[in-house]
């Protein structure tokens, strides 16, 4: 096999190609320049993935919406966790940010895992 190219990837072909290469070094031996070469392409593999397509933030009020569906429940359910009705309308509203104490009784409740509770740009009061 000859030796592989090292390079940022930049288009969908360099891309194809750093992972064909990939699969062809799969096996190789750790300590090797064949394993060297593999872990270096991994993290551009990585790097381009990253800029190509780029996860969405979760958004707390949908995995709310998506977790009563779920469990066949309805916003009323909610009153009890979040404390009145008009409480739950505002947040299902996104009139009013979840503070710190009604993620933890969201996920104490409902299952809902905190990191779909707390976006990673916002500060959770």
């Amino acid at each position: 096999m000859k030796k592989p190219r090292l390079k940022v990837i930049n288009t969908a072909r360099e891309y194809r190609r750093a992972l064909a290469t990939i699969e062809e070094l799969w096996d190789a031996k750790v300590g090797t320049e064949a394993h060297d070469a593999l872990e270096v392409l991994a993290l551009l593999v990585e790097d381009y993935e990253k800029r190509t397509f780029p996860l969405e933030e979760p958004d707390p009020v949908e995995a709310i919406r998506f977790r009563l569906e779920q469990a066949g429940k309805e916003p009323k359910d909610l009153v009890p966790i979040l404390g009145s009705r008009s409480r739950v309308s505002e947040v299902l509203n996104r009139k009013r940010s979840l503070s710190l104490s009604m993620i933890r009784k969201l996920h104490d409740a409902l299952r809902i895992p905190f990191e779909a509770l707390i976006p990673a740009d916002s500060g959770a009061r």
